[in-house]
């Protein structure tokens, strides 16, 4: 009898390395994100960047903000397609009210850290983060420096 090998359904379509490198991040969740036609379309085409995007609580809602997802040329002409507009995260109401406290009380941010596919849908990887000093970053870089090159010296 044969073995099937399971594929995997995570597949990155875009990644927020600065958010690591800016923050200690200490919680991730998983979010659905309300999207339009066209900008699943061009998702698929690789035209997001999460670089400079946020995430705003308003009202007990999440929203994606400053994330910016070109337009194709080929778009269709009754739509006014808008780059940097908000998106609606979905989360549960645990979650929501988990992201909502420790904003509020223990001084954390909420930023996006990843965007990938999930079973056919775009899910985007969200983490409280709390904010590194220049110090905490130059231990960082060099804790990150060391181990590749103990990788390196392992090799040999």
């Amino acid at each position: 009898m044969a073995s099937k090998k399971k594929k995997t359904s995570v597949n990155h379509i875009a990644q927020n390395k600065k958010a690591t490198h800016d923050y200690f991040i200490d919680q991730r969740f998983e979010a659905g994100l309300v999207l339009e036609g066209w900008e699943v379309k061009s998702i698929r085409d690789g035209r997001v960047q999460l670089k400079e995007s946020y995430i705003t609580l308003k009202k007990g809602e999440a929203f994606l903000s400053g994330a910016h997802i070109s337009p194709l040329l080929s778009a269709s002409t009754h739509i006014n397609p808008e780059a940097l507009r908000l998106r609606k995260l979905l989360l549960n109401r645990r979650e929501l009210n988990g992201l909502i406290s420790a904003v509020d009380r223990k001084g954390f941010t909420i930023v996006p850290l990843a965007m990938y596919w999930s079973k056919g849908r775009v899910k985007l990887e969200i983490g409280t983060a709390k904010g590194k000093q220049m110090h905490d970053k130059r231990a960082s870089l060099k804790a990150k420096d060391w181990q590749r090159e103990k990788q390196r010296l392992m090799k040999h």
